[in-house]
């Protein structure tokens, strides 16, 4: 969620301290770069539960997961990226797709119930509700066990939640650090509008979870098999995915790097890098990023991933604000041939992010790209499935406030099994929208395109 819950003059405030504006990194003069090197084109390393795989057996993954797509997306893909990092891919994983609130709730409370060592818990919100206060009683039963409990949440995204909530939870002996803190006295004013948008959940180093859902009664129900619900308020559409093997010794560096960010002392010693065990054949990569970061290396993955696409690019995007290379990269899939097509939001919880995607409208339809939104259900998932072997889910939206301003996390998962279980729920997300109509579309009033064109002026601080 933006800032959709900060007050107007204290957003102002915030955006006013905010320093230097910061620049998304120039894809053109990378590839430019990428071309020169002497190492381009080389291959990416991949990891298992006793390190690096060999060379031999890296190609022979390499070479399934092409034969599983049908495409030479990810050779493309991985020689761009190779020129920018070497973080390794991690095979080895258990990828599970989790729809919704009811049963991603189910999952986590149930991997938080079996916990040993300890769980380390990142949130943008955290409400003081009946979800929240289950999660509560659960991480401080845990922490009653002798379970090391650290939870780390954003002061502006649970800025409705009391202090008392909090401070509850740190009597019953929960770790508690506040991100940012908002109150001007603890934060740093040019870091306010830095805010920390993860959902990660790591258990015992083992067994992970990301993606968009947030802790609040809004994912109280599912959406699926509830059709033209009366109640938009409850039942949220999202997605979240656990990943069980060494992938989550990933996210864990995740945690803690960004605990290490902030001023709420040494996590206590845990077991929190045990002996990764195998979880299943998915081929991870677990990704972060942060506004200090000298790339961003989820928006170049996604960029690239898109860029070198040959049948497919299928996103469901909560809050779509598209920078003028992702636009760009979209309008050059069509002219390939590729079926582009996006799901978003038919309302939103924030009006100007809203009308600020629609602007793009458009443009993007002009060019061929496929638009539906979902009116039944606020959407707020952040996944996109692309030649059908390349899926990516996190929390990270396609607006400059996730690739500039926030903190985000991403799984990206490798492989024509999981991509299909990601086509699935596409094609479902699909039959319960609306599809946008370039003609009716252009007959659409003048108070509308006023909203658009104001929201637009914004787009930097979205």
């Amino acid at each position: 969620m933006p800032f959709a819950r900060l007050p107007q003059l204290l957003l102002l405030a915030c955006l006013a301290g905010a320093g230097a504006c910061a620049t998304l990194p120039d894809v053109g003069e990378l590839r430019a770069d990428a071309a020169q090197e002497q190492s381009g084109g080389g291959k990416p390393r991949i990891k298992g539960r006793q390190g690096l795989l060999s060379p031999g057996r890296t190609a022979a993954i390499l070479r399934e997961l092409e034969r599983q797509g049908k495409t030479s997306l990810l050779d493309r893909h991985f020689a761009f990226m190779q020129t920018l990092h070497d973080k390794p891919l991690t095979a080895g994983n258990g990828a599970r797709l989790l729809i919704d609130g009811p049963r991603t709730y189910a999952a986590m409370f149930e991997a938080i119930a079996a916990a040993k060592d300890h769980v380390n818990l990142e949130t943008y919100i955290l409400e003081e509700d009946e979800i929240g206060r289950k999660f509560a009683a659960l991480l401080a039963q845990k922490a009653g066990e002798g379970v090391q409990v650290n939870l780390m949440y954003d002061s502006v995204g649970s800025i409705n939640t009391s202090r008392a909530f909090f401070d509850a939870l740190r009597g019953q002996g929960v770790n508690v650090c506040e991100f940012n803190p908002v109150n001007p006295v603890k934060g740093r004013l040019f870091s306010l509008n830095n805010r920390d948008h993860r959902k990660l959940l790591v258990v015992d180093g083992q067994v992970s979870f990301t993606g968009g859902i947030n802790i609040s009664n809004v994912y109280a129900s599912s959406i699926f098999g509830s059709r033209r619900r009366e109640v938009k308020q409850e039942g949220w559409r999202d997605t979240h995915i656990e990943v069980r093997g060494p992938a989550t010794q990933d996210f864990q560096r995740l945690f803690i790097d960004n605990w290490g960010t902030q001023a709420c002392g040494r996590l206590p010693q845990r077991q929190y890098f045990p002996q990764p065990v195998r979880g299943g054949d998915q081929v991870v990569q677990a990704i972060g990023s942060s506004p200090g970061d000298a790339l961003n290396l989820i928006y170049l993955e996604l960029l690239s991933a898109i860029s070198h696409a040959e049948r497919s690019v299928w996103i469901t995007m909560a809050y779509f604000v598209p920078d003028a290379q992702t636009t760009a990269a979209l309008k050059d899939a069509v002219k390939r041939g590729v079926d582009v097509t996006l799901v978003l939001p038919g309302f939103s919880d924030y009006w100007i992010t809203f009308y600020a995607g629609r602007s793009y409208y458009d443009e993007l339809l002009a060019a061929g790209v496929r638009i539906y939104e979902r009116r039944d259900a606020l959407l707020h998932a952040k996944t996109a499935v692309i030649d059908g072997v390349w899926s990516t889910v996190g929390s990270t939206n396609m607006d400059l406030r996730s690739f500039l301003h926030n903190h985000e996390v991403n799984a990206v998962v490798l492989g024509a099994e999981f991509a299909g279980e990601m086509e699935r729920v596409f094609r479902r997300d699909l039959e319960e929208s609306v599809p946008i109509d370039p003609k009716a579309w252009e007959k659409r009033g003048a108070a509308e395109r006023a909203k658009e064109t104001l929201a637009r002026m914004w787009a930097y601080w979205l």
